[in-house]
């Protein structure tokens, strides 16, 4: 998966999961909880997602490395790498 569709995966699953969120305009250097209301559930069930849709395991004492949408990118990049975008 190249970084761009990493987001579209993260933005993906934010919209399934806030679908009141706007996610047109979100700043990938701030982080998401700054930026939407997402509390820690809709956080917890972002990385659920990760796991169900991609098979990514991220273990509680990672959920840091996905604050912002860099961050996730970043954080995500080697454990997406070869999968497909799920729409």
């Amino acid at each position: 998966m190249t970084d761009e569709q990493i987001k579209q995966a993260i933005i993906g699953i934010i919209s399934d999961i806030a679908p009141d969120e706007d996610t047109s305009n979100i700043d990938p250097a701030i982080r998401l909880r700054e930026q939407m209301d997402l509390d820690s559930m809709d956080f917890l069930d972002i990385v659920m997602e990760l796991r169900k849709r991609y098979g990514v395991h991220v273990p509680d004492t990672d959920y840091m490395e996905l604050a912002s949408l860099d961050s996730c990118v970043n954080y995500l990049r080697g454990k997406m790498a070869g999968k497909q975008l799920v729409s």
